[in-house]
């Protein structure tokens, strides 16, 4: 089976810190070489993999300010699809650009579909719903407009979120510091319970930011340390009291809460999204509806068990099963989509 994985290139494959789509991406790739998949992976030039790499732009374009995002978008799924001949399958993570090249090539298109930024963005999605196959990342992130031919949800690489046995003194905001995340529901959770904050993630609106999550920064009390990528994010996620989780979006999946409960850390999370699919609610964290009852959620957070947030973890968010699952689509889609 020669497959072509194609990757976004707002950050490298996989990425230094910040880049989920590019993580997954990654994770899927390393797993079908490891398979025996022939597996061609076109993403940005200085991306590792032990597929085979194919590249026309230099390096991330969020890293690289020269760079004009759209430009590289064009000539990125142009150097995809111009080569589709060379590949039993296609499967696109680059959102709904690279449907409008689908019907120029003959090789079957799966599309796996990591979230809708907008509604105004289905028509695409519609308009070639005859020609390219559905993945969703959860069953909640399911349009009724669009046909679908599985949920394949994320896997993580286990062995890079060891156990961390013992429960840390500090609570943790782990993603984009942007209003969708919540980042200052969470400075203001962590303030009534009376315990450490530490935030950590890119900056996504520097307005909100500076306005709303800043003034509420106090060393010692509730700090900001960046971005958090390598080893260094499971010693974050893992030393950590609970996981703050209180979205404002229908989240699609949310890989930092996967991430945190494979190391014992267990998640409040507002209930949006997929999150009631990711947390087992009562065992591997709490689902709540807002501050008050996340505040009544961390005091009975002592009671659950790290080991059941790993077990969890390993039994539905294993990279091997993600790999597993895509393999199985992947047969359906090559026997016509049956």
């Amino acid at each position: 089976m020669r497959v072509a994985l194609l990757a976004p290139i707002a950050w490298r494959t996989p990425p230094r810190h910040y880049g989920p789509w590019e993580l997954v991406v990654s994770m899927l790739c390393e797993g079908l070489v490891e398979r025996g998949v022939d597996v061609t992976l076109f993403a940005t030039a200085d991306s590792v993999t032990r597929a085979r790499l194919e590249a026309v732009c230099p390096c991330p374009y969020e890293e690289c300010p020269e760079l004009d995002a759209k430009v590289w978008e064009c000539l990125h799924v142009a150097h995809a699809f111009e080569q589709a001949h060379r590949f039993d399958l296609l499967h696109n993570h680059y959102d709904f650009l690279p449907l409008t090249y689908s019907r120029l090539v003959a090789t079957p298109m799966l599309t796996t579909i990591h979230g809708f930024s907008s509604p105004r963005i289905l028509p695409v999605y519609r308009a070639y719903a005859d020609r390219c196959h559905y993945v969703s990342i959860s069953n909640a992130d399911r349009s009724p407009e669009l046909p679908y031919l599985a949920t394949v949800y994320h896997g993580i690489e286990l062995d890079d979120f060891p156990l961390q046995s013992g429960p840390g003194d500090y609570l943790l905001y782990y993603g984009r510091i942007h209003p969708d995340k919540g980042t200052e529901d969470a400075l203001r959770i962590a303030r009534a319970f009376g315990m450490r904050l530490v935030v950590a993630g890119i900056i996504q609106d520097a307005a909100y930011f500076h306005e709303r999550v800043e003034p509420l920064l106090e060393p010692g009390k509730a700090e900001y340390i960046g971005s958090v990528g390598g080893p260094r994010r499971a010693q974050v996620l893992g030393g950590a009291y609970a996981l703050l989780h209180p979205i404002h979006f229908e989240e699609p999946f949310g890989l930092s809460v996967v991430e945190a409960m494979a190391c014992g850390t267990p998640v409040v999370a507002y209930r949006r999204g997929a999150m009631p699919e990711v947390i087992a609610d009562g065992e591997t964290g709490f689902l709540v509806e807002g501050e008050a009852e996340a505040l009544e959620a961390l005091g009975k957070v002592g009671r659950l068990r790290r080991t059941t947030c790993r077990k969890w973890v390993e039994g539905r968010f294993s990279r091997q099963r993600m790999v597993d699952d895509y393999l199985e689509v992947y047969r359906r889609v090559l026997d016509g989509g049956q």
